[in-house]
């Protein structure tokens, strides 16, 4: 394919440029450049240089990015204009009108050759994937952004990386996750990349992983540094996504006051920015942590509105999550049947690659309540494919504590060779708290 930036193609455009204002070779040469010149580079001879280029743009009247590009400046600047217009649509939580929109938007971007926006356009249809549950899509349009970014600082490839990571922590790769979030925050760090941005980002993205992989040091670490880079970032809604990942943490540590005041401010951020599925996740964890605590009647109405905001927006996959959520609070307040059609319903959306450590949530929990009805076939059958699940995803906390519980089902009914069994397994799943098997952790920045 012939590029807009080679010699050949420039020097056409200077030559029909040149015709079509009257101008011979000389009038556009002077008093700078020679005839000869004029002509070696109108032949495509010759490259010009970044001077020679403002200089032809000037005598022939058109800006120096058309001359150079053959692309009118105007064009780059409605295409950004209309981009932003489209993260608006995204954060908005109109994920599949945004789609539409990034799609016509990169389509356009490869036509003029503008790599950076088409850089954008893929990072935003890899966050619509997101949304929507499309991971295996979304994962390719963030790989297609980060080759497209290839030549830019590590910083400028952070949102690429980040949402692979977040695309693959969401197939229940969680161990891979946070290889690629460890893997970039370490080369930033001991490069001296100290992006805050940057950081920021990958610490509140790391959060989610080590907590479903039991590695809850490093998660209070992580939540930790995020904290501490959160003065020196401008964007509020970074910082909105970085109290609602910390939160998680404090809730951990029992730190429920801590937890709600954090998805406040998060909240707050969102509701400024009209962040709809954001704005939706965080009822969603405020609801997860009026569960932890026990008030489950407050938890209940905020999960019910996080999944009625996130129905309406179409977010299929996060809706899908919070349902199982609400499902267990359900299921505590006596509410089994309602809570197990809704798992049956959800089921459907969820799958070992796309919402493994919820689906293995929902039969998880089917089983106990096939337990409680004491209809132990069906019990053992849904701890039995959450356990497969969580194998998959590398979950080891919760994959000792399943083994546990399948133990004691196997137990009460006769087998206890198949309980023993599946006691081993589980402690050799168990670890120690807040240890994990991920390796050295990565490199701090200077804080």
């Amino acid at each position: 394919m012939v590029r807009r930036d080679d010699p050949e193609v420039i020097g056409r455009r200077v030559q029909q440029l040149r015709h079509e204002r009257g101008l011979t070779q000389r009038q556009l040469a002077e008093p700078a450049y020679t005839p000869a010149y004029i002509s070696t580079l109108e032949a495509g001879r010759v490259r010009p240089s970044d001077d020679a280029l403002r200089h032809l743009a000037d005598r022939l009247g058109v800006a120096y990015d058309e001359l150079a590009t053959g692309r009118p400046a105007h064009l780059a600047t409605e295409l950004r204009l209309r981009l932003t217009e489209a993260q608006r649509t995204l954060a908005t939580g109109e994920s599949e009108e945004a789609a539409e929109q990034y799609a016509d938007l990169l389509a356009e971007a490869e036509s003029l050759g503008l790599a950076d926006e088409e850089a954008v356009a893929l990072l935003g249809l890899g966050e619509c994937g997101l949304d929507t549950g499309d991971l295996t899509a979304a994962r390719l349009h963030f790989e297609r952004a980060e080759q497209r970014l290839a030549d830019e600082p590590l910083p400028s490839r952070v949102p690429a990386i980040r949402g692979r990571a977040v695309a693959h922590y969401l197939t229940g790769e969680l161990r891979y996750a946070v290889y690629l979030l460890e893997s970039t925050l370490d080369e930033l760090n001991r490069g001296g990349l100290h992006d805050p941005d940057a950081l920021l980002l990958l610490y509140a993205s790391a959060i989610g992983p080590y907590m479903d992989m039991g590695a809850h040091a490093r998660a209070a670490q992580a939540a930790e540094l995020a904290l501490a880079l959160a003065p020196q970032v401008a964007d509020p809604a970074l910082l909105a996504r970085m109290h609602r990942s910390v939160a998680r943490t404090l809730i951990a540590e029992g730190k429920v006051a801590e937890a709600d005041a954090s998805l406040v401010k998060a909240a707050d951020l969102y509701r400024q920015l009209q962040f709809r599925t954001e704005l939706a996740n965080c009822h969603w964890m405020r609801g997860y942590v009026y569960a932890q605590d026990g008030e489950l009647e407050r938890a209940e109405v905020e999960l019910r509105q996080a999944l009625a905001m996130l129905t309406a927006k179409r977010a299929a996959l996060y809706s899908s999550q919070v349902a199982v959520e609400l499902a267990d609070v359900l299921h505590k307040r006596g509410k089994s049947d309602e809570a197990a059609a809704l798992l049956h319903d959800v089921l459907s959306d969820l799958s070992s690659e796309r919402g493994a450590l919820h689906s293995a949530a929902a039969h998880r929990l089917l089983g106990i309540i096939a337990e409680d009805a004491r209809d132990t076939d069906a019990a053992e059958e849904h701890y039995v494919r959450a356990l497969s699940l969580l194998e998959r995803a590398g979950a080891a906390g919760d994959l000792a504590d399943l083994c546990r519980m399948l133990g004691d089902l196997l137990r009460r009914t006769g087998r206890v060779e198949a309980a023993l069994d599946a006691y081993r397994t589980g402690l050799g799943h168990r670890t120690a708290p807040g240890t994990t098997t991920l390796g050295p952790a990565p490199a701090q920045p200077p804080l």
